[in-house]
């Protein structure tokens, strides 16, 4: 009887562990489709406005002296 009982709770969490498998790619697909819209807007912003938008947030003055001895 323990058998049979051991063998049921195997195929229970088999099929817990498919569905979250399946939960998991859905997650991973849909994940993948919004980076991509974001990135494709992205493009479009950046063309239309010539860069300047993606360049605001990417330049950093840093003033780097060095001596001369």
């Amino acid at each position: 009887m323990g058998a049979v009982v051991s063998c049921i709770e195997s195929i229970c969490r088999t099929i817990g562990s498919v569905l979250m498998a399946i939960v998991n790619g859905i997650g991973a697909i849909l994940t993948a489709i919004i980076n991509g819209i974001v990135s494709f807007f992205d493009i479009i912003i950046s063309c239309l406005t010539c860069g300047h938008s993606s360049r605001r947030h990417r330049t950093t003055r840093s003033t780097h002296t060095t001596s001369r001895i």
